[in-house]
């Protein structure tokens, strides 16, 4: 597959057009090793994800919960270096389902920023989400992306003052990515009554959709959430779909199947709140 498949922002124009929100599900790359990734990652599409996110193994994830931790270091001893993780960008990307790269800056740098953009276009990916990357240190970053028409997803939170969310998202191309959460990821049992505020300072400055990152795990937490944001973003609980059937990859992929359907039912039945315009 050559050229960069359709961004981001379709699916989610998609979503709004059912009067609902995009589902966004996040699995590294390599976990529980290459080939299954490949499975859950086309079970997922399968069962209802719009926008897929695959986290590229890192050795030192300062960010992250202990569940996605635990699958980024099995998908290093197992292996999976980038070349792997484009691979399995290829193989989602076939599905036609927007594809993204979630992934600490250092691998990028490492591997080279302009042929990172080039390699990730040619495998079809969709763009890329940078957790501890910010638009005013990423001038070698959107540089390359504009040029190979990735979209660029910069994350805002609730400690972010309004200018910094509106510097932000002015960087952004596909989605703008809310994380309602103020520590590391993982799921929770209740949602964060900061995300609904956030993301309408969000919306206040920009036109693009706003995903929420909060530790989603079921159907009724996707509803809530779906309630007010553009898109439910899950990664902790499909991750621990899969750890909870660590030597059983098929009762794995049913159980990641039943939690992709739960969830997808959920965007679909959230009661959709008016959106104030952005500010011109």
């Amino acid at each position: 597959m050559t050229g960069s498949a359709t961004g981001s922002a379709a699916a989610f124009a998609r979503a709004r057009a059912e009067g609902r929100a995009a589902l966004v599900g996040y699995l590294p790359a390599g976990f529980p090793d290459v080939a299954g990734s490949v499975e859950a990652l086309r079970t997922m599409v399968d069962a209802g994800c719009d926008v897929l996110e695959i986290g590229l193994p890192y050795s030192d994830p300062v960010m992250d919960g202990p569940t996605i931790q635990a699958a980024a270091q099995q998908a290093l001893e197992g292996g999976t270096r980038t070349r792997d993780v484009l691979r399995v960008v290829e193989a989602a990307a076939e599905t036609g389902t927007p594809t993204l790269v979630m992934t600490y800056w250092n691998p990028v740098e490492r591997y080279g920023v302009e042929r990172f953009a080039a390699d990730l276009a040619s495998a079809g990916g969709a763009g890329l989400i940078t957790p501890d990357l910010t638009p005013d240190s990423a001038p070698e970053w959107i540089a390359a992306a504009d040029d190979h028409g990735l979209d660029k997803v910069f994350l805002v939170s609730p400690s972010s003052t309004d200018a910094r969310v509106a510097m932000t998202t002015a960087a952004c191309r596909g989605f703008v990515y809310a994380t309602a959460v103020m520590g590391v990821t993982g799921a929770r049992a209740t949602t964060s009554d900061l995300a609904a505020p956030l993301v309408a300072r969000t919306h206040a400055t920009t036109d693009l959709p706003v995903g929420v990152g909060l530790g989603v795990s079921t159907g009724d937490q996707a509803a809530e959430v779906g309630s007010f944001a553009d898109g439910v973003i899950v990664g902790s609980a499909f991750v621990r779909a899969l750890q909870d059937h660590p030597d059983d990859l098929p009762a794995g992929l049913a159980a990641l199947r039943t939690l992709t359907e739960d969830l997808a039912g959920g965007v679909r039945r959230a009661v959709r709140t008016p959106q104030e315009p952005a500010r011109a």
